[in-house]
């Protein structure tokens, strides 16, 4: 006999949901397992109710949380009996991963984040980064604290500015401006795309050197133009990046801690989310 849901998920919990298509966000009470760890995309859990934890668990209480899942800050308020890492009082960031299985190959070298059960997302060497929002503005803080050439590659000129003044970006291209775009062509050894909408590839596999490579980390959502001549021209490669597996992401921030990389964030209340999800979609943020 299957189970009721009350009884499958008994444990009661606190969050924010959309209900229907309009994608608004309210006040939601709803009940989770209290063995699994599920989150759901368009849930932002804000503090689940006391409950009995297994011997492998951590419970946390969500402190802040960004708008996009991937960054959740929290504090540990109970451990399991088997929880060695943490401590109650912790600190500690939790990422857009849940449910690897900790078995398959994937998981056993340290890429948590390709698990087939997961539930989520000497010379200076020329790092071309694309888009320059919340994505984009972090890897340009971390290519300069890796030391290489950071050109930001953008539609907006007034973003020169802040890329190189304040980021500290070597270089600033405008993709409509062709002729900067030719004169760049053939300099770069990689590209990190972070941009989300619909934008033409073909431009930026023209930075690219001989064998460079192009990482898409941004999601469109509608597909990219990808021509065959320019792949035939030249030896470039592009493929994509999901998030970090746990040693990875640990590696991240560890780095991130040495060098004092931080994020420019807009702080706000949880019942001004509506009004931040509107200015999201429509490009109307700064970071």
């Amino acid at each position: 006999m299957a189970m009721s849901p009350e009884n499958e998920h008994p444990v009661k919990a606190f969050g924010w949901a959309a209900r229907d298509t309009t994608g608004h966000l309210s006040p939601f009470k709803f009940s989770r397992s209290s063995t699994e760890g599920n989150i759901f995309s368009s849930i932002y859990i804000d503090f689940p109710f006391h409950m009995a934890i297994g011997e492998n668990d951590v419970t946390f209480k969500v402190l802040y949380c960004g708008i996009c899942p991937s960054d959740l800050h929290s504090m540990v308020t109970e451990i399991g009996t088997k929880v060695t890492k943490f401590k109650v009082g912790d600190k500690v960031g939790v990422g857009c991963m849940v449910g690897s299985c900790r078995s398959c190959p994937n998981c056993k070298d340290d890429l948590e984040n390709y698990c087939p059960k997961i539930l989520s997302y000497g010379a200076k060497r020329e790092l071309g980064i694309v888009g320059l929002g919340g994505l984009g503005h972090m890897v340009v803080k971390f290519a300069k604290a890796m030391g290489l050439k950071v050109t930001v590659i953008s539609t907006s000129p007034n973003k020169k500015k802040e890329a190189m003044d304040h980021l500290g970006a070597d270089a600033f291209l405008v993709s409509r401006n062709t002729e900067d775009m030719e004169l760049a062509m053939g300099t770069m050894d990689g590209i990190i795309d972070t941009v989300s909408a619909v934008h033409a590839l073909l431009p930026l596999f023209n930075l690219l050197k001989i064998n460079g490579k192009l990482i898409m980390v941004g999601a469109p959502e509608k597909p990219l133009e990808l021509l065959a001549f320019p792949l035939l021209m030249g030896k470039p490669m592009i493929g994509r990046k999901m998030v970090g597996g746990i040693k990875e992401t640990q590696e991240m921030i560890d780095f991130a801690t040495k060098h004092n990389i931080v994020a420019y964030i807009e702080l706000i209340p949880m019942d001004y989310v509506n009004t931040a999800m509107e200015h999201l979609s429509k490009a109307n943020i700064k970071y």
